[in-house]
């Protein structure tokens, strides 16, 4: 059982948190800028999968352990850090090291490169610790103690925010998308859109570490 008042109250707080410009946007812009929107649509179901684990860990207790231990939240801060900054430039290498293309394939089409979108979605996602803090700080304040059970409560609302992300998420992903086709028409844009993700991954690891 869900207290419908705080239901209303967290889908329009989950709206303005999923809305508001942030480093998972930033990812999945700079996904679909630079492999399309079917590399967008993966991020999208990356983060969502990473809400899911979230929400496990949530439930489980393991991200208080996060909150309550220093150590254990800079080990997190740092590995996911140093994930965002190894995509960051691996995409940076990979504009400098050329591959003969032949003239039938299209710029948009880097299937190499977006096949393992999803899990470094979910992975970044994961190795958030200000994501598994959001978590165990925002999803509490809408369970109701008079009604069913905490752990119920908390599983619903963790699994129910990543559901209602997704549209958003792919309204991102249409937009980005459709001014991408725009810079895809100059061949040469390619490399230069790889260059700037391989840039916004690097960008969100220091912002990790603030």
């Amino acid at each position: 059982m869900i207290n419908p008042d705080f239901l209303v109250s967290f889908l329009l707080a989950s709206f303005l948190i999923a809305v508001a410009p942030g480093p998972s946007n930033a990812f999945l812009m700079a996904q679909t800028f630079a492999n399309g929107r079917t590399a967008g649509m993966q991020s999208a179901f990356g983060f969502a999968l990473g809400g899911v684990v979230h929400t496990f860990f949530a439930v489980v207790g393991l991200t208080a352990i996060l909150k309550a231990s220093e150590v254990a939240y800079s080990a997190v801060q740092y590995a996911g850090a140093a994930y965002l900054c190894y995509l960051g430039i691996m995409m940076l290498k990979s504009t400098f090291i050329k591959e003969p293309i032949e003239q039938s394939d299209k710029p948009h089409m880097t299937t190499k490169k977006s096949k393992n979108v999803m899990f470094q979605a979910m992975m970044t996602e994961v190795l958030n610790p200000k994501v598994a803090l959001f978590f165990i700080a925002f999803i509490p304040q809408f369970v109701d103690p008079a009604l069913s059970s905490a752990t119920f409560q908390l599983a619903f609302f963790g699994l129910l925010y990543p559901l209602f992300a997704f549209p958003i998420d792919c309204a991102y992903i249409y937009f980005g998308d459709k001014i991408a086709r725009f810079f895809r028409d100059n061949p040469n844009s390619q490399t230069w859109i790889d260059r700037i993700t391989g840039i916004v991954f690097i960008a969100l690891a220091i912002n990790l570490l603030l």
